[in-house]
């Protein structure tokens, strides 16, 4: 079924040669900085994998086997689509890792049966800066971090969130910047460093890094910080994601009260970063 159509993308300026590693240099840069601690559970197959997930049999995805596993069901993923002409975000070609396709086409749909977040539907799909800011408690860190996101030279926000049945709520959120290399240096050096986020979270005291986090549901060209709030945490806890793909920097949030699950947070980390290549 064809994506619906979308309002048109503000324009993007041409990739800047002079600011932005070449393709091959920056897929390097990425490989020496990643750095998540997880453990491979299975095989990577090919881009198909991630998109497959969505009808595969439980039993068909190693590490996500049993019949009672909680993952969800999403409507079948489409990648969307290029501007005539325009290269992909790990094109050579493009050497500031730009996505030329919608932003907003760029999100992960909600699963069966969910109730969307109307908060972050924004307007006409695109998100206030300051939505995004209110995920993070206190108050002299949003302006920091607002600050950064300013210097960064954020260009716009989309998101999307939901709640299943279960009482899992789930937000995404895309930040697009000027370049691939704007984004490396946001998620790694100010934003998601190893041991935490620089920012805590409304609701977290106390994360850490996701060490059984599986890491072949990611991808090598994107940049990864996956983080969870160990026990004893509060109402809720807390799992977190920061992805780096191109110009696009992609937070995961999911909260549940009794424990945030692991199947359906990884399920809906491979499958965004699945959409963001």
């Amino acid at each position: 079924m064809a994506p619906p159509a979308l309002p048109p993308l503000p324009d993007v300026p041409p990739p800047d040669a002079s600011s932005a590693p070449a393709g091959k240099d920056r897929r390097a840069l990425r490989a020496v900085l990643r750095w998540t601690a997880a453990v491979a559970v299975f095989a990577a197959v090919g881009s198909a994998t991630a998109y497959g997930i969505t009808r595969m049999e439980r039993t068909d995805v190693p590490g996500l086997a049993t019949a009672s596993d909680g993952r969800w069901e999403y409507p079948p993923l489409t990648a969307a689509p290029l501007p005539s002409g325009s290269p992909g975000p790990l094109a050579e070609s493009n050497r500031a890792g730009a996505h030329y396709a919608d932003l907003r086409a760029l999100l992960l749909p909600a699963p069966e049966g969910a109730t969307a977040d109307r908060a972050l539907r924004g307007k006409d799909g695109w998100l206030p800066t300051d939505t995004f800011l209110a995920e993070f408690g206190d108050e002299y860190a949003r302006d920091e971090l607002r600050q950064r996101l300013v210097d960064a030279g954020l260009r716009h926000i989309a998101a999307r969130g939901w709640t299943t049945s279960d009482g899992t709520h789930t937000r995404i959120y895309l930040l697009r910047f000027g370049t691939a290399a704007v984004v490396d240096n946001l998620l790694t050096m100010q934003l998601a460093p190893y041991d935490e986020p620089a920012y805590a979270v409304r609701g977290t005291e106390e994360v850490e890094p996701d060490e059984d986090f599986p890491e072949a549901v990611l991808s090598e060209d994107v940049l990864s910080s996956v983080y969870t709030e160990p026990e004893p945490y509060g109402g809720e806890q807390v799992r977190e994601a920061y992805l780096g793909a191109g110009d696009v920097l992609a937070v995961v949030l999911q909260s549940r009260e009794g424990g945030a699950r692991e199947v359906p947070f990884r399920q809906t980390v491979a499958l965004q970063t699945r959409l963001l290549l």
